[in-house]
């Protein structure tokens, strides 16, 4: 097999090696020994430029052994289905046997080149608006030309070297500015002295000759000349996958590239796997002296298959030490709820059945309640995720991907805002700042900010955060600082210097933070600065339009003092740095400029990077704050976003501004993957993305719809007053429902399926029938392919789109999903062309075990399509206000509308539709945030979740409609969700009950009966235990688990029934409800007393009206029942310990409350606590003075007013 091919100089080969027989070989009509064939270039079916390109292909076919069988292990399955291929791409560089062919593509490259940056700096530097009634623009800003480019290529041009271009004072040798490495260099000045980009000499004298000719003809631009790899035909449909020349640098820890073409062409070598020459002893038998492999100074194949089966994550259960007594203890509770309620029903009271008749009917719910909230808590487990594996499976060199460029699918993360006043743009451009850090390929990642208010100072806000980012991030990557957020990372008090080994790690730490410091005053000034700009700028108006009015008046014949002027109303725009008007919202609201009534706006304020790393310099040649020597020094794309309002239109708030982003970023940047977060929930972990992705890559990931993070939370004062952080709901609740079909979704911190939010069915689901679901029918909703080679073909674009189904989940054919899908997702046609591309990324590699549809290793290993005007265009008008009337946007597809809590929809019609969650808790925080600490704040916050359950309650979104592929216990955990603000009725009537029963002297019971007690005491001790177990498997404390308890009383009297008011009133009266956004704190650097200073502000709301009447209540009721016990002939003790024990339960979970009314420790007076005791003891004489006990005699222990 040494036949020579005459093929031209410089053409990538493609070689497909395939343990065929001879004979089939033969049949085939192709030579045994090797076939050449041209194939054009692959283009992804959402084409923005046309990339074209040739490619030899080379097929070797050897003739089988009949001993050692074939060497080549399988990546594909061949056509006929007994056929295994390889394939793997060789970059022949030419010889000087080999004529040199100037195609057309090397010598427009530098002109393609030159196109395409203007392109995106253009692009870059514009602001697109456009909406109703209006056409799309692009506004150029007046110093988008001096923006520095976003990337650049650094690498030596000349064929077949990868080596880093040698910059003299930051500048290439050669004027032209011809990359070029310093070997080929000294090469070139040696041969000829001319340089190979514009064939001028380097020196003065040098006379030009032939072999410069032969260099010219060789200097290619690498963006435009890439190596096409053989892939199947769905991979051809949608991506485009080239070998890409790669830096040599290991400070990555990566080891150097090997350079096949020169290894083959310059030592005629055999170099084992990949070769494009057949191996001389066959499969490896016999080589050298000393070898096992067979192949002289190279070592065994590595097993491509073995690295699939490692997974990529694990699932642990918790210790049945723990749980196993756990679940006997919630069977013990739940016969003693039993047994209990039974004795209480059959023994009233008849002194007071009235009273009896409303504790019972509280109890049997508050046991209905907690039947609810425990059987989902049957079967938590804990999961973790291996990095190195992840790196090890997509990001390292294989058959397909040679050169280990990064295999890993696209995120876009999306960060929203609405008001800058309530969400202050410092916090905000912090979030935006630890993202665009994150450890994760930068070509891969794009950040998304939605500004739902349309307002100046976020947009220039988030201009400034992308200026301080080329200084933050590389920072950020060369000393591996954590977390990078800097705000929090220069907040740390201590600890900042462990691990950090580099010399200059402190002085530059010392110049970004003094830079950090000088960014948040420039972005504090914004506010004023736009002031003060936009009245110049009127008043420059003014005068130009009375002066226009002056000419006029002198141009129709009249002069000045004839006839008075009439008075100009200037209208007052707000006005960007450039001197043109804004176009969103202005801060005096106009027509067509209010926070109702605005344009669309997108500005990509960070263009897409460039496919291959970029390093920085010293900073004298980058000019950069710090060295960047050795780091790589992109950035990810970072795109400004807001979305058209116009008046008469529903936008639908939260929902309606994430379902715009999903639809921008589906044209700019497309990745299968979608991170939302709050724009003030920073990433804490640089990690995180990479520890969400391994379970979405790994077995059975292909079933995931999204993978949520627990939140967490900064600033909460030491004792959690209020139950911020919350731990008893995301580290108990969420990881039992982790057990079961996946944790709900609950609003931020949550990596999405793009498919899944497009509204369609996991490939593969589970229907639960029979009793209690035990019934499973497994659903193969997407066809597997099959075997045939006509069949293969007619069903290839069949298999492009996931499965759709109608409103009642019958799936539908693949012809009524073609036709429905304008009427689905609107009129763009981009739009839905990218739907399959997304869909096809985010699959599962099809070598690993089990994977029926998968994507080949490498196919995601490509560069980002520029951004072009086009493109931005199209993107406008998936915002306009109108864009979504007669689709299924948040009626199917997207965010759910028409809830508070679009959040916990959003992800329950997703488990409706079979899909399953995933809860990634990992060891450093993925996410941290900030919650408010005022009392006031956290009611209205309660508040809105909770009318957002009974809306769910009340909707098709309860779980009783739910369809049988979601189990059981995910129903009873989704239907306590709507059903738990009803339990506030029962238990503001039960923290009543202690204080009337001590007003009237009755009890819930006739009798302190010995079985009363006794089911009482088991009923308490097995409670308590059940907490003891819970905070043994989950890790959280005791004192979290009693602040959770608390808080759950202070928000069931106060937000949680006015939250069922609400409710009631949308769904009966159709009274619509309307929340304020919960102000986020914008950090305080005044020590504790400053931070903590909201913690002690009373601001009073209607809310807390309840809560203070029944402390008053139970207060004054112990009070009296004391003072009636005391003067009492026949004082009935038990009677007032009962009352007693259950009116201090009452004031005990009450008691935060009461000390948030205080306001600050030590502010309030002496003589309040003390007229306080005054009150409370007159009330209580005076109830013994009109309602006197039985028996009171006079004289004795009685008293009467004169």
């Amino acid at each position: 097999m040494s036949r020579r091919l005459s093929l031209p100089a410089g053409s990538p080969v493609t070689v497909t090696v395939s343990p065929l027989g001879g004979k089939a070989a033969a049949a085939g009509g192709s030579p045994v020994d090797g076939v050449v064939r041209r194939s054009s270039g692959i283009t992804s079916p959402v084409s923005r430029h046309s990339i074209g390109s040739s490619t030899a292909t080379l097929q070797v076919s050897p003739v089988r052994r009949s001993g050692g069988g074939s060497r080549y292990a399988s990546r594909d399955g061949g056509a006929g289905g007994s056929a295994e291929f390889v394939h793997y791409t060789v970059h022949i560089p030419p010889t000087p046997d080999r004529t040199t062919m100037a195609s057309a593509a090397s010598t427009d490259a530098p002109a393609a080149e030159e196109e395409v940056r203007p392109q995106r700096s253009y692009v870059s530097a514009t602001i697109f608006t456009g909406g109703l009634n209006c056409a799309t623009r692009g506004h150029v800003l007046a110093d988008g030309g001096s923006r520095p480019a976003a990337s650049a290529n650094l690498s030596c041009k000349m064929r077949g070297c990868d080596m880093p271009a040698s910059l003299r004072g930051g500048h290439p040798p050669c004027e032209c500015g011809f990359m070029i490495c310093q070997e080929c260099y000294v090469d070139c000045v040696a041969a000829a002295g001319n340089c190979p980009g514009c064939r001028e000499p380097y020196s003065a004298g040098s006379d030009t000759d032939d072999s410069a000719d032969e260099e010219d003809d060789e200097a290619v631009s690498s963006s435009e000349e890439r190596d096409q790899m053989p892939m199947t035909s769905m991979a051809k449909r949608f991506s485009m996958v080239h070998s890409i020349k790669m830096p040599m640098a290991s400070t990555n820890g990566k080891p150097a590239d090997f350079d096949h073409a020169r290894w083959l062409f310059e030592t005629k070598g055999t170099y084992g796997y990949g070769n494009a020459l057949w191996p001389k002893n066959g499969h490896g038998g016999g080589g050298a002296a000393g070898s096992t492999t067979g192949f002289v100074g190279i070592e065994e194949p590595p097993n491509f298959g073995g690295r699939c089966r490692r997974p990529l994550t694990r699932k642990t259960s918790v210790s049945q030490a723990i749980l196993s007594p756990y679940r006997m203890l919630i069977a013990i509770r739940l016969v003693a709820l039993g047994f209990f309620l039974a004795w209480r029903i059959r023994h009233p009271n008849p002194d007071a059945m009235w009273l009896w008749a409303l504790s019972v009917t509280c109890e049997s719910w508050f046991a209905f309640s907690w039947l609810l909230d425990s059987l989902p808590k049957l079967c938590p487990v804990n999961r973790a995720c291996d990095l190195d594996v992840l790196a090890d499976r997509f990001e390292c060199p294989t058959a397909r991907n040679p050169k280990g460029r990064s295999d890993l699918p696209g995120i876009d993360v999306f960060v929203s805002t609405a008001d800058p006043e309530k969400e202050p743009p410092l916090v905000t451009a912090n979030t935006i700042l630890s993202i665009l850090a994150a450890d994760y390929p930068v070509e891969k990642l794009a950040c998304y900010l939605s500004d739902d208010g349309g307002a100046l100072l976020t947009f220039e806000a988030l201009a400034e955060t992308a200026s301080f980012a080329r200084t933050w991030v590389p920072f950020c990557r060369k000393h591996g600082v954590e977390p990078r957020c800097p705000e929090a990372y220069f907040g740390q008090k201590r600890g900042f210097l462990r691990n950090k080994v580099r010399l200059d790690f402190v002085r530059e730490r010392r110049k970004v933070k003094r830079e950090y410091d000088e960014f948040k005053v420039r972005v504090n000034s914004l506010t004023e600065a736009i002031r003060r700009r936009s009245d110049a700028y009127n008043a420059g108006e003014e005068l130009r339009a009375r002066r226009r009015q002056q000419e006029d008046a002198v141009a129709a014949g009249d002069t000045l003092g004839t006839a008075p002027l009439a008075e100009t109303v200037a209208v007052k725009a707000t006005w960007m740095s450039d001197g043109s008007q804004w176009h969103g919202t202005w801060l005096t609201g106009a027509k067509d400029h209010s926070r109702g009534d605005h344009a669309g706006i997108i500005q990509a304020m960070l263009a897409p990077p460039t496919s291959e790393p970029v390093l920085g310099g010293e900073p004298a040649e980058s000019g950069a704050l710090i060295d960047t020597t050795g780091v790589d020094i992109r950035l990810p794309m970072l795109v400004y976003v807001s979305r058209e309002k116009r008046p008469g239109y529903d936008h639908n708030k939260k929902a309606g501004a994430m379902n715009a982003l999903v639809r921008t970023s589906a044209i700019m940047s497309n990745g299968p993957f979608i991170l939302n977060l709050d724009c003030d929930h920073y990433v804490h972990n640089s990690a995180a993305l990479r520890e969400g992705m391994c379970y979405m890559l790994d077995r059975g990931g292909d079933r995931i719809c999204y993978v949520q993070f627990p939140q967490r939370f900064e600033g909460i004062d030491p004792n959690d007053r209020y139950a911020n952080h919350n731990l008893v709901f995301f580290d108990v609740a969420m990881r039992a429902m982790d057990g079961l079909q996946g944790p709900m979704y609950v609003g931020t911190g949550c990596i999405f399926r793009r498919t899944a939010l497009y509204g369609f069915s996991p490939p593969r689901a589970t229907e639960h029938h029979g009793w209690l679901g035990r019934k499973k029918i497994k659903l193969f909703l997407r066809k597997k392919p099959s075997m045939g080679k006509k069949t293969d073909r007619e069903s290839e674009h069949e298999s492009m789109l996931p499965p759709m189904e109608d409103d009642d989940h019958n799936q539908l054919s693949d012809i009524e999903s073609s036709t429905l899908m304008p009427k689905r997702f609107g009129s763009s046609g981009m739009f839905v062309s990218s739907i399959p591309v997304a869909e096809y990324q985010g699959r599962l590699l099809q070598d690993m075990p089990g994977v029926h549809q998968g994507r080949p290793a490498g196919a995601l290993a490509v560069p980002r399509e520029p951004l072009d005007a086009a493109t931005v265009g199209e993107a406008i008008s998936v915002i306009s206000c109108f864009y979504e009337q007669k689709t299924e946007w948040g009626r199917r597809i997207g965010w759910i509308y028409g809830s508070v809590t679009e959040d916990v929809v959003t992800g329950y019609r997703m488990h409706n539709r079979g899909w399953r969650s995933v809860y990634c808790v990992t060891r450093r925080d993925a996410f941290r945030g900030t919650a408010p600490i005022n009392l006031t704040d956290r009611l209205h916050q309660v508040l809105r979740w909770a009318t957002g359950s009974v809306e769910i309650f009340f909707s098709r979104n309860n779980a009783m409609f739910a369809t049988r592929r979601m189990k059981l216990l995910q129903r009873v955990a989704y239907f306590n969700v709507g059903m738990y603000p009803f339990t506030s009725v029962f238990l503001l009537v039960y923290c009543v009950l202690p204080a009337v029963s001590l007003f009237t002297g009755k009890f819930i019971v006739q009798h302190l009966d010995a079985t009363f007690l006794v089911f009482l005491l088991v009923i308490t001790i097995t409670l308590c235990l059940l907490a003891l177990l819970e905070i043994k498997w989950s890790g959280i404390t005791l004192h979290e688990w009693w602040r959770n308890e608390q808080f759950w009383v202070i928000g069931g009297t106060s937000a949680h029934p006015a939250a069922v008011l609400q409710g009631l009133l949308k769904v009966i009266a159709g009274v619509d409800i309307s929340f304020t956004l919960t102000s986020k704190p914008g950090g305080a650097e005044d020590g504790e007393e400053e931070t903590f200073a909201e913690l002690y502000e009373v601001r009073w709301s209607f809310l807390m009206v309840p809560p203070v009447t029944i402390m008053m209540l139970n207060a004054v009721a112990m009070a009296v029942a004391t003072a009636r016990t005391v003067y009492s002939e026949f004082p009935q003790w038990s009677k007032l310990l009962g009352g007693a024990f259950f009116s201090f339960w009452v004031l005990c979970h009450l008691y935060p409350f009461a000390k948030g009314l205080l306001g600050r420790r030590g502010r309030v007076p002496t003589i309040v606590f003390v007229w306080s005791g005054l009150i409370c003891m007159i009330v209580s004489l005076l109830w013994v003075y009109i309602s006197p006990p039985a028996g009171a005699r006079e004289g004795i222990g009685g008293f009467s007013f004169p």
